[in-house]
């Protein structure tokens, strides 16, 4: 699993956080489950800035069953009170029995609607299982994944196919460019353009450039003594340039005073 923290903008700020693995029969449909809990003093707030990784969520709390789209920008979310949420960030293979088109919710979300017994049934399941003590989370995730695995059903080699790009992009040692991603598959960049839209909804370009500003973020906040112009070098951005255009396009801040404010 990579980096527990990466996406997270200031994790010094998170409530109680929690990545956990998917279970062995979702592995294909699910790169890792995540789970806040938060208990936050009445009459106050606790804002999460987050650089999303490109793909879905299917997140669950107290209230609802939200399916998230990809984004393309820095998002927040500002925790009151008492809560919890169970978010599974979605391998390829698992979107297309949840919407026909992931394009539609890029920078979206959409609230999938309790009319339908099997949506109440995993909020239900999921609410049992937050609200059932010492190995909650565990059990949270048992009844999440068994739920995606009858609702998506066997995994062909299409859908094999498709997080095979997921890993080319996202991964370890993740390709720089759609080129070369599109050489590690073995297929043609349009091909791998067609994917990307099919199973996420954006662009491979928008894809890396993405993953790109979430390392590079860890590397600014979690390495003090490395500078700018060799981070920028490690990530593939053409300069130091570059990479500060992207922080401050993406988040509205330079890597500079990001590193300073992060240290606090």
């Amino acid at each position: 699993m990579v980096n527990p923290t990466r996406g997270v903008l200031y994790p010094a700020r998170l409530p109680e956080f929690h990545r956990l693995p998917a279970p062995a029969a979702a592995t294909e449909l699910v790169a890792w489950f995540w789970i806040p809990e938060w208990d936050i003093e009445r009459g106050r707030s606790s804002r999460q800035e987050i650089v999303a990784y490109p793909a879905l969520n299917l997140v669950v709390d107290a209230d609802a069953v939200t399916l998230s789209g990809a984004t393309t920008r820095m998002t927040h979310r500002d925790l009151r009170g008492r809560g919890w949420a169970v978010g599974a960030l979605l391998r390829p293979a698992a979107v297309a029995a949840l919407i026909d088109d992931p394009s539609v919710l890029v920078d979206g979300e959409r609230v999938l609607g309790e009319s339908t017994a099997e949506v109440a049934e995993l909020r239900g399941a999921l609410v049992a299982a937050m609200g059932s003590g010492d190995g909650h989370r565990d059990r949270a995730v048992a009844a999440f994944a068994r739920w995606l695995g009858e609702r998506v059903g066997p995994v062909g080699d299409p859908a094999r196919q498709a997080n095979a790009l997921m890993d080319v992009l996202m991964g370890e040692g993740a390709a720089l460019t759609p080129e070369e991603a599109a050489a590690r598959l073995a297929v043609s960049v349009r091909t791998l353009q067609r994917m990307t839209h099919r199973h996420v909804g954006l662009s491979p370009a928008a894809m890396i450039r993405r993953r790109r500003l979430q390392e590079a973020a860890v590397r600014v906040r979690e390495h003090p003594d490395i500078d700018l112009a060799s981070i920028a070098a490690e990530l593939g951005y053409a300069d130091h340039a570059h990479l500060t255009r992207d922080f401050q396009a993406v988040l509205g801040i330079a890597p500079r005073a990001y590193r300073s404010e992060s240290s606090r």
